[in-house]
Order: C-alpha cells, then structure tokens, then sequence
C-alpha cells in the first residue's frame, strides 16, 4: 500500500448542520420574504446548469434543511415547511432533517404543486429563483399556485441567498483541453457534426456543463467528483460556438485547443448574447435549461424551439475511442476493487474498521493505479443496516463498524482520464445467514437477467427493467430505485438520455451506450444488497435473426460473493453465466495484483 497520508481526500466525511441550525436558517429566509412580499419560497436542489452534483455555493437546499441527497426540493411557507425527496432518501431524510420544521413527503407521489394547492391562499405570492428551475419542472407548481388563486413570481434574489451570510464564493477551477486520443473525435468534427442536426434552428442554447465538455472537448472541476467547467454557450449553424466562460478559469493552451471557432466571452455577456438572437429561431431544452433563458430569449423576440440538448444523445454513444478507454479503466479499477475486497473480507469481522476507513482504503487502492483523478461519486459503505440505505454517505457521526455475521456494502467508483467507473459489491463479513443467501441470489437472479438479455433495435430500459425485478416479485419483494442509469466517459457518473427503470421512458438504447446494472434489496433496520456493473450496448449476432437485435457487453471486472450464492435458486445457464464472468475476473486481473490477492482471488471466483 502507497502512503496516501499526505494527498488530500477526495472524500469527506463532515456531519451535516445540526437540526437546530434549521431554526435560525428557516427564520432569516421567513425574514426575506416577508421584505419581499412573499407568502412562500421554493427551494430546489440544483444550480443553474440543473446539474445534479452542484458546487457548495449552490448547495440551497442542504443549507436550509439540512438534508444532503442528490435530489429534493423544500417550500417554505410563513407558518408551515416541506421538503420533498424520492424513494431513495426515506430514511435519511428523517436523520437529517427538524422534522418539527420541515415535514417530508414523497418527490413523486405527494408533489410540491400538489402540496402548494393545498397550503397556497388566495392572493399568496410565492418566489422561485427562474435561474434554478425548467420550465418543465416549474409549469406544474405554476398551475397549482394559480388554481389556488396565489401567484407564482419570479425573484431577482433569492431570500435563500439573501439569508446565507457566509455562502461560498462560486468555483474557479481550471478548464483544460481534453486529449483527442481519449475523446476520439475532434471539437472542430463535433461542432460541425452536431450544427448539421439543428434543422431549422440557428442556434441551441447549451446549459449543460457535461454537454458543453463533451462537444469542445474540455473538462474542468467545479464540482467535487465530476470533470466539468461551469459554462454557457451558444452553438451555431454555422458550427461556431459562443462559449461564456470566466476567463480566470482558461489555462496555458486552451485558447489554441478550441481554435478560431470558438469565441470566449466573459459570463456577463450571456444575456446580451441571447438578445442578440432576435427574430431567429433558436434551440432550448425545456428540461435541462432554465426559466431564466426562456424567459430571456421570450423578451429579446426569439422563436423559442423547444427540443432535446442536441449533445444528449451523440455523447451518450461512445465511440470506437472512448470504449478502448471504458475497458482499459474497468481493468485498472477491477484490480484496485479486488484489492479491497480481499482487505475488507479479511479485516472487516475483527470488530475495528469502520465505514469510514473502508473508504479511504479503497480510495487507496485506487490511488495507487496511478492514474486515479477523482472519485466519481462520493463512495457508499454501508455496514448492517446502514447498507439499507440506498444512498447512504458516511459521516463522522454516523461512521459504524464493520461487524462478523453482517453484510457489507461497498458502491463507489473513479474517475478516470479515460472512463468513469460504477461498481457495487455486497459481502459477507463470516457467515450469512439463509435469508441473506435467498435475497442476494434474487438479485443476482435480475442481474444476470439484464446482463444477458438479447433485444431488438428500439427497446427502451423501461422494457427491460422487469427483467432485473422478476425473480424478487416472485417471492413479494422490489427495490425503489431504477435498474440502470447512463454513465458518462470521464464525465458524469449519472448520465442520460439513457436508462433502465420502471419509469415511462422513450429514448430507445443505442450501441454504444454505457449504463449500470443494478438491481438490490433493502431491509429496513437489517442490510441492503446490491450488484453492480457497467454494461455497454453493442450489436448483437443472432443467426437467423429477421430484425436487428442488440446485446449487452459487461465491462465492470470484480469478483461477486459466492459465499452469498444459494446455489440451488440459481438455474444452469446462471451458473455458467457467473462462472464464465469469475473466469474472465480471474484471468483479467490476476497478473495485476499481488501473490496474495491472486491467490484470495481464486478462491474468491472459484466455480459454482
């Protein structure tokens, strides 16, 4: 093991403010309203990008309800406060949040418009920021506002904003070029490429840091764990590209690396630039831009066309480039991930190690690759019951150790120069028990499912995410979060328009897109279980097939516990499924870990 000791964490573990830091915080945001003339303020989590990992200047919703997940939305009211979350955060929102404040209720199932129609009264002004909202998210808490007979406005600033006196200053990280060998496609190509798609329009507005990233070939770091530079830009017909980028941000050679189609301009000028688009017909996703530009573009006389961020699909089909890359990190990070498995495995049932130094091992171990950038996700290790929560994050007071005759959930990954990793092991630590076999092999049942699914050319993840859950419906069990979701090439580990979940989705899956594989289970109070790997759409050779038909290729490399393995649910082409996959593992990794690892590794994927 490398001394990391003097490397700073990709990782922190801070508590969240207290519960009482609530009060104060609820009370001066209540004090700002009023000076506003405000019966109550929406507060979502996201930044102007829309982004889900956001820099702690726009960390609003933490801030004033304490709660940390990656997606939530609060209102708060004169007398009364909600706050919202999805299934995923259920128990950490009441660990996290004053519920004598704030009371929660479910993102999808009790909604903020369904919630603000019935609170709302007549003559009531309620404040959104239209920087932090899409019109596609904000026409619903519109029209509920207004059935009420209040009035949705839009505030110039925030009373979150207005109340946070020692809100962090905006990032300032340096934007860097991205090398042609690892992206596979020159900036100039991409411009030109995607500007061919825009059909009537004369220009697309592009809010998306990760879009933006991917089309000039640039990565940054504005937010922990994600390469991306805040940034707006305009992209032309003509291929030529607008881009608002504070200029303390550009580094030594960017200037040359984006070339004379792209013109630099500071922030400030990004309004100015939208005016300027007058009588022309231009781009904008409803979905991922914000208020704020429609609204701007309305006023400056544009014909707004609504529309998908022409960047979203074209990135999410890897090239030939980018998946030599996805492959080469997969190995990479399989051998860091093998190398923790057998640490954790052997050290975890003393009784002495806790969440928190499992992170930082495997950090370590990832670190020691040599080639590790970031994290790319804040790593979720869960011991006993804390692996029941699906997005549980570590903190010094929640920090519990490992313990023998308990499972241990470890989901982490990297970022990567050529790739961004996903993984997700669940281990016994000494002895499981029959209902942990039971529910481990269901889900391993699902995932083989999906892993070795065949389809025809058009299928969406919607249409394959039972295949994930069956073998838990058929014994009265489920999990409440998606199968599968997009990952990004050195980019955001959540990507779409990709996905595999129960949600109503129309985006087909397209050869060359990346997505997770993750079906778990959860039991409150007890442990969580999931498997992961990454899997990447590819053609698929079926003889005699009368339609096009795609596959999965499984890129993710790490032994799965078959200690946990109930032989007996598992049928003969399951077997021979995991223990092809063991083989490959096995083979794969070996020559790059040490004597004993390798040997651990054996037994560790030896054949069912």
């Amino acid at each position: 093991m490398s001394d990391h000791a003097l490397a700073p964490r990709f990782q922190t573990y801070d508590d969240p403010a207290p519960p009482d830091a609530t009060h104060a915080r609820v009370a001066a945001i209540r004090a700002e309203m009023a000076r506003q003339n405000l019966a109550g303020m929406i507060i979502p989590r996201g930044d102007a990008h829309m982004g889900e990992y956001v820099a702690p200047h726009d960390e609003r919703l933490a801030w004033a309800t304490g709660f940390t997940g990656s997606a939530g939305m609060a209102v708060v009211m004169a007398d009364k406060a909600a706050v919202f979350i999805d299934g995923r955060y259920t128990l950490q929102v009441r660990d996290q949040v004053d519920l004598s404040i704030f009371a929660p209720h479910h993102l999808i199932d009790e909604p903020p418009a369904q919630w603000l129609s019935t609170h709302v009264k007549k003559g009531d002004r309620i404040g959104y920021d239209p920087w932090l909202h899409t019109p596609g998210g904000i026409e619903p808490i519109q029209k509920a506002v207004a059935a009420a007979g209040g009035t949705l406005v839009a505030v110039t600033t925030s009373p979150v904003d207005a109340a946070w006196a020692d809100q962090p200053e905006p990032p300032l990280a340096p934007v860097v070029p991205h090398p042609l060998e690892i992206a596979g496609e020159s900036a100039a190509d991409k411009r030109s490429r995607i500007a061919a798609t825009l059909g009537e329009a004369e220009a697309a507005v592009l809010t998306l840091p990760e879009s933006i990233a991917w089309l000039l070939n640039i990565r940054g770091a504005d937010v922990g764990h994600v390469p991306l530079p805040h940034s707006f830009a305009l992209l032309h017909k003509s291929g030529d590209v607008d881009l608002f980028l504070d200029p303390r941000k550009a580094t030594e050679g960017l200037a040359a690396h984006l070339g004379n189609g792209v013109r630099v301009r500071p922030p400030a000028e990004f309004g100015p630039a939208l005016d300027e688009l007058k009588d022309r017909t231009v781009l904008a996703d409803p979905a991922s831009a914000a208020v704020w530009v429609f609204d701007r573009l309305a006023a400056a006389g544009a014909r707004i066309q609504r529309g998908a961020d022409p960047i979203l699909l074209p990135k999410a089909q890897k090239n030939a480039a980018e998946l030599k890359g996805v492959r080469a990190a997969h190995v990479r990070d399989g051998a860091a991930l093998t190398r923790f498995l057998r640490w954790v495995t052997e050290n975890g049932p003393r009784g002495d190690v806790g969440e928190i130094e499992a992170c930082e091992r495997l950090e370590d171990f990832r670190r020691d690759t040599g080639a590790l950038k970031d994290l790319s996700f804040d790593s979720i290790s869960g011991s006993g019951p804390n692996g029941a929560i699906v997005h549980y994050r570590v903190t010094r007071k929640t920090d519990r150790k490992l313990r023998a005759g308990e499972l241990f959930l470890i989901d982490s990954g990297g970022q990567y120069m050529d790739a961004t990793t996903d993984v997700t092991r669940t281990v016994a630590l000494g002895t499981p028990r029959a209902e942990e076999k039971d529910r481990f092999t269901r889900v391993l049942k699902g995932h083989i499912a999906l892993a070795t699914a065949r389809f025809p050319a058009g299928t969406t993840g919607a249409q394959l995410d039972t295949l994930a859950r069956a073998p838990l419906w058929a014994a009265g069990l489920d999990y409440d979060h998606g199968t599968g979701h997009g990952v990004g090439a050195y980019l955001s580990v959540h990507e779409g328009p990709q996905s595999i979940s129960k949600r109503p989705i129309t985006q087909a899956l397209l050869p060359g897109m990346i997505c997770s594989n993750e079906p778990g289970y959860y039991k409150t109070g007890g442990y969580g279980i999931r498997i992961e790997n990454l899997i990447v759409v590819r053609e698929a050779d079926v003889p005699g097939a009368e339609r096009k038909m795609l596959e999965f290729e499984t890129v993710t490399l790490a032994p799965i516990d078959v200690d946990l393995v109930e032989p007996s649910l598992l049928t003969q082409d399951e077997k021979a499924w995991l223990n092809a996959y063991h083989a490959r593992v096995l083979e794969t990794l070996t020559p790059l870990v040490d004597p004993d690892t390798a040997t651990w590794l054996k037994k560790a994927t030896r054949a069912l």
